[in-house]
């Protein structure tokens, strides 16, 4: 057993890179496999509108995918940097429009320290677990954004607690350490450490439940 603090500051930089590579790699390879179609002169024209449909699709995807890891994982802003939660929504939506879940949104538009903000877009990248059939993800910031507690309502068909979840979001890796396949969660952690708040998960019968609030 391993504890997420033992994980060396290069270690996760390169645990977190990898995760995002894996992201963008199918849209990104999708792009190249578009291109070589409009560059074979033996394709006809039907292929070929095929092919730039492909790419235009595509590369919103990785576009997408890209902003939104931009402030989840990135650095966004210098030390002590806050986020508008309206940028939040905007890479949220856009990165969600590429999903099976819907997505509602209920969120003042204001400045919030960016630890909290990727803790929050982070937490939604957890709950697209919670239901990989497809449904319906609320998220709910409030009441006081000086004090916030997000809420993550997941609803759809078979919903579940994403595997070792709650392991993971404490610190707590099983195995032989952590890999890019696990990293989300234990950074999603470190976060909320981070910013000063607690995580919990509530299955229902409906759905799943992701509740950040400030620690005790």
């Amino acid at each position: 057993m391993t504890d997420a603090a033992d994980i060396a500051a290069m270690d996760l930089a390169a645990l977190i890179a990898s995760r995002v590579c894996h992201d963008i790699i199918s849209p990104v390879g999708a792009i190249e496999n578009g291109l070589e179609v409009m560059a074979d002169e033996s394709s006809g024209e039907e292929m070929k509108a095929f092919a730039l449909d492909l790419i235009k699709k595509s590369a919103r995807q990785a576009s997408a995918k890209l902003q939104y890891a931009r402030i989840a994982f990135g650095a966004a802003g210098s030390a002590g940097a806050e986020i508008d939660l309206g940028d939040a929504e905007k890479v949220a939506r856009g990165f969600i429009a590429n999903e099976k879940p819907d997505l509602a949104w209920e969120a003042p538009r204001a400045l919030m320290p960016k630890n909290r903000v990727k803790l929050l877009l982070n937490l939604l990248l957890m709950s697209l677990g919670s239901i990989p059939r497809g449904g319906k993800i609320s998220v709910v910031v409030g009441p006081d954004v000086s004090v916030p507690t997000f809420t993550i309502t997941c609803t759809g068909p078979s919903p579940r607690i994403p595997a070792n979840a709650e392991a993971l979001l404490a610190g707590t890796i099983e195995g032989h350490g952590a890999d890019a396949h696990i990293i989300q969660p234990i950074y999603t952690g470190l976060l909320a450490r981070a910013a000063g708040m607690s995580i919990k998960i509530e299955k229902t019968d409906d759905g799943v439940i992701f509740l950040a609030s400030p620690a005790a």
